[in-house]
């Protein structure tokens, strides 16, 4: 099964994504920090990730907490207006 191309609905951008973008997302090209919430009904989100990442990316995706909600919205803006 191609995960990458699996789709759902992203909380945070209120559309579908595929799980490739949730993965590499935002600028830094990290896995975006729901992505354990989202996706462990539709697989076992957390096994995939812990083989495919470094031992200190998983545990610093683990431990991290989401930008306050107008850091996110600059964020998103600024994505914008990059394209």
């Amino acid at each position: 099964m191609d995960l990458d191309n699996l789709e759902r609905r992203c909380p945070k951008l209120g559309g579908d994504v595929a799980f490739g973008y949730c993965r590499i997302c935002g600028g830094e090209k990290t896995p975006c920090f729901k992505v354990f919430d989202c996706w462990w009904e539709r697989f076992d989100v957390v096994a995939h990730m812990k083989t495919c990442l470094s031992s200190h990316t998983f545990d610093a995706l683990c431990a991290s907490r989401p930008q306050p909600k107008v850091t996110s919205l600059l964020e998103v803006i600024r994505q914008a207006q990059e394209r």
